[in-house]
């Protein structure tokens, strides 16, 4: 699983793809300055926000378009039989794949968190812990995110694994927003659904912890924090171990 791992990450820093992906997000969190300008009194607000915004929005594009093709690649380049014709485990693969672009998605959101806090630092806004749990939240979110497309990826091919990935990513951030609905209608069958809903797929509003950080301060217990990390970590391991439990009985014609 080591070694997999570390060749992975190794692969996926040579990317072309990524480096342009990372390039043109640190280049628009760089842009916040100048929507900055145009605003009157909100500096720190669209300096922080549209920041975070584009770490997320920049890995989302790059485990969408290059963790996607993990699985497809190597099984299209036939790549896949030869290290599964060797004393490999499935789910030890599984694992080194995850783990190395896992690594590669935590590199991405360290650099463009930097270049956020140089950003910060640099209009001489006060530098506030609530930022990093929001750049930390965002990292756990995209961990989520390419566990979930890396699932799909072992039973269906890469446009219907984006398809379906792009789903799951909508459906979790609206989560909150349906149970509101289903709430405000008091009907039991719909907030039945609702908590259905709520109970498989992870909660991504809940890891949206940019709006802590703006505006008034909110004094926030570290239970808050511990148990939406703690959640969507149990949901990680649950989504790891279905894409396993999968990819172990899928056949490969000459593995």
């Amino acid at each position: 699983m080591n070694n997999i791992a570390i060749n992975t990450f190794r692969e996926l820093l040579r990317n072309r793809i990524l480096t342009v992906i990372l390039f043109f997000a640190c280049a628009l969190i760089g842009f916040s300055i100048v929507l900055a300008s145009l605003s009157l009194g909100e500096t720190k607000r669209i300096i922080i926000d549209f920041g975070l915004s584009m770490i997320e929005i920049g890995g989302l594009i790059a485990v969408i378009f290059v963790g996607g093709q993990i699985l497809f690649k190597e099984i299209e380049g036939r790549t896949i039989y030869l290290i599964l014709s060797k004393p490999i485990e499935r789910k030890d693969y599984i694992l080194g794949k995850f783990f190395g672009f896992g690594a590669i998605i935590l590199l991405l959101v360290l650099l463009q968190g930097l270049v956020l806090t140089g950003l910060v630092i640099y209009q001489g806004i006060a530098l506030d812990s609530l930022m990093f749990v929001a750049i930390a939240a965002i990292a756990m979110k995209l961990l989520l995110v390419f566990a979930i497309i890396l699932f799909f990826s072992t039973f269906s091919s890469p446009l219907l694994s984006i398809l379906f990935t792009l789903g799951v990513y909508i459906s979790a951030h609206s989560i909150s927003w349906v149970m509101d609905i289903a709430l405000r209608s008091q009907q039991i069958v719909m907030v039945n659904i609702a908590k259905i809903f709520m109970t498989i797929f992870p909660q991504f509003e809940a890891l949206n912890m940019a709006k802590n950080t703006l505006g008034t301060p909110v004094n926030l217990p570290l239970t808050f924090y511990a148990v939406n990390f703690g959640t969507a970590t149990l949901y990680l391991l649950l989504i790891l171990i279905a894409t396993s439990v999968i990819f172990k009985y899928k056949k490969f014609e000459n593995a």
